[in-house]
């Protein structure tokens, strides 16, 4: 339950001046900012968190506990685990091994690929997987002389749809897990089939829209065919180590409610082991090496930014607006749960494709909290968290600036001579976007009401 707005808190005063307009004042010049993207984003969170402990509308213990270091966590862990198997080439050989699977046929390695990405996006988070299967994209249309247009907006569509279908697959996921206590198994029997449906049909109609310009010429589909998949497997004994810890840590995952871990505790533990087994042989000098480069090519950036931000929307939520805007959407709904979930779907898919959905489900997440006790039980209210997913992951789909997998991919591509435009992206990741959106609505009328 979120605190109530109490007249003592909303009348308060900070540095003479009424505390709900200076947090909503730091709250939006901190969002507005990053939107500029002119400062860094995680500066940008860091100085607005401060502005509110410095004047004192927070106290440092408020700020420190407005931080989900469950979140913090989970997200430290896995990009730990996933730089230490990024070593092993596993994911190269994975791209290689696929494109010969379908003996370099164009439309085939498209579908192939994505959906590549979207199972490894579902397990891993979808910014280290597009980091690791873009290069590798650009490489195959490259030897088989083909636009690598259709291969790059298909892995930024599936990073995006299959981190929609687990716990650990997208930043909003995590925190959503994170603050309700929905497990890595709820996520996958509530989003996982609907996902499913969404990446078959994106991916049809990716294949309709560009089938005639897929096309390779025999030469080039023999080039890929001769390359050696096995050469990208860099370090066979770490392999194995990685995917030893890899499958233990999602077992732990499915297995978390049971066994009364948290994820984060889960991720960090794998971490640690992944990081024992692969120094354990060393000298100390070459473990403090290899510790420290795994450790400082973690996403520390974004770690420092999801601090910020929850400290940020945390004031919010102590002023009461939080609470305030809560009872204004339930008015506008008429306290009807299929017209609020409905609403939180399409309105999180359009403000996600404008906005980046970590900040926008970081500010959503009280609002339902302090919503859902007047629309019914836990246990019916629940399908809010599902919708405010689904709009939130998939709704990033809808821009180049929706979501940090799209620009990641746009910035890989420019590196190497390809620009991906704005509005070129937009003219179809919007309409694309729009028929996942709908699936989603009608795959929840359906199932809860």
């Amino acid at each position: 339950m979120i605190a109530s707005p109490a007249d003592a808190v909303t009348a308060a005063t900070v540095l003479g001046l009424p505390v709900l307009p200076v947090a909503t004042g730091v709250f939006l010049v901190t969002y507005a900012v990053i939107l500029t993207e002119r400062v860094n984003r995680a500066l940008v969170a860091l100085a607005g968190a401060g502005v509110l402990v410095l004047t004192g509308l927070l106290s440092q213990s408020e700020a420190v506990a407005a931080i989900d270091f469950n979140t913090i966590g989970l997200l430290l862990g896995m990009m730990v685990i996933v730089t230490v198997t990024k070593e092993t080439g596993l994911f190269q050989y994975m791209a290689l091994k696929a494109a010969q699977l379908v003996a370099a046929e164009p439309i085939a390695l498209l579908i192939m690929l994505s959906t590549i990405t979207a199972v490894c996006s579902a397990f891993l988070d979808n910014v280290t997987t597009v980091l690791l299967i873009a290069p590798v994209t650009l490489s195959l249309t490259s030897m088989l002389k083909i636009d690598p247009w259709p291969y790059l907006i298909g892995a930024i569509f599936a990073s995006n749809i299959g981190g929609t279908a687990t716990l650990v697959g997208d930043p909003p996921n995590i925190m959503i897990g994170s603050a309700t206590g929905l497990g890595f198994n709820a996520f996958i029997w509530h989003l996982t089939p609907v996902i499913t449906v969404i990446h078959v049909v994106t991916v049809g109609l990716l294949v309709l829209v560009w089938r005639r310009d897929l096309v390779a010429t025999p030469e080039a589909r023999a080039a890929v065919m001769a390359m050696h998949p096995a050469d990208a497997l860099q370090d066979r004994r770490l392999l194995v180590n990685c995917l030893g810890v890899l499958a233990v840590v999602i077992a732990g995952f499915a297995l978390h409610h049971a066994t009364g871990l948290e994820v984060a505790s889960i991720a960090m533990a794998g971490a640690v082991l992944l990081l024992l087994l692969e120094t354990w042989s060393h000298t100390s000098e070459e473990q403090h090496h290899k510790v420290q480069s795994a450790v400082a090519e973690a996403e520390w950036v974004t770690l420092l930014f999801f601090v910020g931000l929850f400290v940020v929307v945390h004031g919010l939520v102590k002023v009461g607006l939080i609470d305030a805007l809560a009872h204004r959407l339930l008015e506008a709904t008429g306290g009807n749960l299929l017209a609020t979930t409905m609403a939180v779907l399409w309105g999180s898919a359009f403000l996600s494709a404008i906005i980046d959905n970590i900040p926008y489900v970081a500010t959503m997440i009280p609002l339902l909290q302090a919503m859902a006790p007047q629309l019914g039980t836990p246990e019916h209210t629940e399908v809010l968290w599902w919708s405010l997913s689904a709009g939130a992951c998939l709704g990033g789909n809808g821009t180049l600036i929706g979501a940090s997998a799209n620009l990641v991919v746009a910035g890989i591509a420019a590196k190497q001579g390809y620009m991906i435009t704005f509005l070129r992206y937009l003219k179809f990741g919007l309409p694309l976007m729009i028929v996942s959106i709908a699936i989603s609505h009608l795959y929840i009328w359906l199932r809860y009401f």
